[in-house]
């Protein structure tokens, strides 16, 4: 059973910041997202009202190049980095959203095993963060698949483009009632609203 803004009864939810990193905020990053400026002080509201229910995770390219994934830095020569390099820091704004260590994982989709041990199973999760139709769309479509209920707040999260931001959108309004597509006022008012 859901409430309004699609969170399960009887547990409290959990915001998911999706690789608020530099890598992806960056105008001068091939991966850089116009939109992540816009998106950050949404993020940030949101995290304040969370507290420490906020996880925050990062990509890291630490992936078996014997894989697609090879194909993958192939493709794109300029991630092909070590882990410490400063493109996949948080960036400073993200960097006291959470009391939890960062999760870092080197796949587009941040649900698993790691995630789901800290937040439960069948728990509700609120995504925010970066990109829109890459690493936000996969993780909410393996969090619904494991059972989790998923708010997407739309105007927290950042796309390549515009138009791939909404094309993204648009595919995961077609999940309800596991997935439910938000914004962050409607998501704070029910954070805030006292239980019934």
């Amino acid at each position: 059973m859901t409430d309004a803004a699609g969170a399960s009864t009887g547990s409290a939810p959990w915001l998911v910041v999706i690789d608020p990193q530099a890598i992806f905020a960056s105008t001068d990053s091939a991966w850089g997202s116009p939109f992540f400026a816009d998106a950050m002080p949404r993020i940030r509201s949101l995290a304040g009202a969370f507290g420490d229910r906020v996880l925050v995770t990062r990509w890291m390219p630490t992936a078996d190049r014997s894989t697609s994934w090879g194909a993958y830095f192939a493709a794109w020569p300029f991630a092909d980095r070590p882990p410490n390099d400063a493109l996949f820091d948080l960036v400073p704004e993200a960097q006291s959203l959470s009391t939890h260590p960062t999760l870092d994982l080197p796949t587009f989709g941040k649900w698993g095993p790691s995630l789901e041990g800290v937040v439960g199973r069948g728990a509700h999760i609120v995504l925010a963060g970066v990109s829109t139709d890459c690493c936000v769309l996969s993780t909410a479509l393996a969090a619904a698949d494991a059972g989790a209920f998923v708010t997407v707040a739309a105007d927290a999260c950042a796309g390549s483009t515009a138009e791939n931001h909404a094309a993204a959108i648009h595919v995961m309004g077609l999940y309800p009632p596991q997935i439910t597509v938000s914004d962050t006022a409607e998501i704070l008012a029910a954070t805030t609203s006292p239980s019934p």
